[in-house]
């Protein structure tokens, strides 16, 4: 297996990135490369300006809580997947727009990989403000990945598998 994290994923702790990195995961194994699992933060400074919050959490504590996230949604995987655990991981955590900083971590990359989040009326059809950036912007092939519906006695979200939503 290579070293070289040519699959970018992006999470946030969400049902549908969960789906996403199951997708990364399976993709890096198959090709024998790693993957970049990239978890955004939005800064202090949002919070105070958006909530009027006085007590901001530090750059230091939202980065721990992102890479925290990033750890727990990759051991969730590899639990239900352990066959995945082989697969060589970097995390990385940053601050900023979410679209802008997973374009950046995938210009050397052959593939971003994130979760469906279209909101809305037609959510099921409609890309998410993130997905649709990356789509239009980034420089490698995007694949958006949602979780299958499952029946409410199949589990937990650890239980879905992607869906190809064509884009064009």
């Amino acid at each position: 297996m290579s070293e070289r994290y040519a699959v970018v994923v992006g999470v946030d702790g969400s049902r549908e990135s969960q789906a996403a990195l199951r997708f990364a995961l399976v993709d890096a194994a198959r090709r024998g490369v790693g993957v970049r699992v990239v978890a955004v933060y939005v800064p202090p400074e949002y919070w105070a300006l958006s909530y009027g919050l006085t007590v901001l959490p530090t750059l230091d504590e939202l980065d721990r809580d992102s890479e925290q996230l990033a750890r727990d949604a990759v051991a969730a995987v590899v639990e239900v997947e352990p066959r995945l655990g082989g697969v060589p991981i970097e995390l990385v955590t940053l601050p900023g727009p979410a679209a802008k900083a997973l374009i950046d971590q995938s210009r050397d990359a052959d593939l971003l990989v994130l979760g469906h989040r279209g909101r809305g009326a037609f959510k099921s059809a409609v890309l998410g403000s993130v997905g649709l950036h990356c789509v239009l912007h980034a420089t490698c092939p995007v694949t958006i990945v949602r979780p299958e519906k499952v029946a409410a006695t199949v589990g937990p979200a650890e239980d879905a598998r992607p869906v190809f939503v064509p884009i064009y």
